[in-house]
């Protein structure tokens, strides 16, 4: 454990010297939040709908930073630190690629969830937001949801050979999750085809779940983004330990 808080010292402080996840986990959702509630403020999301359109969308909202995170800044990090030989170093101390993942990972889930109390305080301070749901059932939802994203930035920066090649799998995966699983652009206006689309995105069944859990909705409908969510987690977590590339 010692060999873990000594290392998540030393990478949080690297990480918050680069800016790019105070930008784009931390300012960006809140950023967003604001437009949004400056916009629609308290407005019904549609006609005679008893949620406003800020309730309707934030569990969608509170997973900008989790895919900002788990798939651009993870993967990036440990690519980058293969490239530049740091990794051929840590395989020669009793550092594993479980230990160095985990690290990676406790950093980004750090940011991840004070993104999500800044989007709840600025919500709740400025726009009147109040929350229909089960914060309990949020939260375990929303773990799962940001467990099974990282996994996928794990598998991605664990085995990509270099920077480049990981850097392009990154973007390959991050723009499409967030703009087509419903994290920015509502999942309802998409066209069918779009959606059917769509649904194939892990952050999707992702986003789905958390909007059904934070509306308060039955819950009948959300074994299926459960078991995407840890069938991916299995996979992908499974993968980047084991075929995890030192150099």
């Amino acid at each position: 454990m010692n060999k873990f808080f000594t290392m998540l010292k030393t990478e949080l402080k690297l990480s918050i010297r680069g800016m790019d996840m105070i930008i784009f986990a931390l300012c960006m959702p809140v950023v967003v939040v604001v437009i949004l509630g400056v916009i629609y403020g308290n407005k019904p999301a549609a006609p005679g709908s008893e949620y406003t359109f800020l309730q309707q969308s934030f569990g969608a909202l509170s997973t900008i930073a989790i895919c900002a995170g788990g798939i651009m800044g993870l993967p990036l990090v440990i690519s980058d630190y293969r490239q530049k030989r740091i990794l051929k170093r840590f395989k020669v101390t009793p550092t594993s690629p479980a230990l160095l993942l985990a690290v990676q990972v406790a950093i980004y889930a750090l940011y991840s969830l004070v993104s999500l109390a800044l989007l709840i305080l600025v919500a709740a301070l400025f726009f009147g937001f109040r929350f229909p749901g089960s914060w309990g059932l949020f939260f375990a939802a929303y773990l799962l949801v940001m467990l099974s994203t990282f996994s996928i930035g794990m598998m991605v920066g664990g085995i990509s050979p270099n920077e480049k090649i990981a850097s392009v799998a990154a973007c390959v995966l991050y723009f499409p999750m967030l703009i087509f699983s419903g994290a920015t652009l509502p999942y309802e206006v998409m066209p069918s085809a779009m959606q059917k689309a769509s649904d194939f995105l892990p952050l999707t069944q992702g986003i789905k779940l958390l909007k059904a859990i934070s509306l308060g909705l039955p819950l009948e409908s959300v074994w299926l983004p459960i078991i995407v969510m840890l069938t991916f987690l299995l996979i992908c977590g499974g993968v980047s330990i084991k075929f995890f590339r030192w150099e």
